[in-house]
């Protein structure tokens, strides 16, 4: 058997609500609304209390979803250019000859 490091072990933080207990990550199902569309994502990363069972969502996570679900996702973020208009051409001065 292969034991686990401890870079491997997930942090166990204990829990804000009930004190008593302690949040394990684990990977439970996210709802969310998105206007007037419900929008569900299985697997999604959570904190969880082995005793009350609160539900914390992994903040990373969720910045990477609101990333993802936000109305420019996809869209370049290169500002337009601004075209120059013409510049005026400017008349050409003429050297002066040797003779002059």
């Amino acid at each position: 058997m292969e034991e686990k490091t401890t870079s491997q072990i997930d942090p166990v933080i204990p829990c804000s609500e009930c004190q008593a207990g302690h949040m394990h990550r684990e990977y439970i199902a996210y709802y969310t609304w998105l206007g007037d569309e419900l929008i569900t994502v299985p697997d999604f990363p959570a904190w969880v209390c082995d005793i009350c069972g609160r539900c914390e969502y992994d903040e990373n996570a969720l910045a990477r979803l609101s990333l993802l679900l936000s109305p420019n996702a996809g869209k370049t973020t290169n500002p337009s250019r601004k075209i120059r208009s013409a510049e005026r051409s400017k008349p050409k001065s003429q050297r002066p000859t040797p003779n002059e």
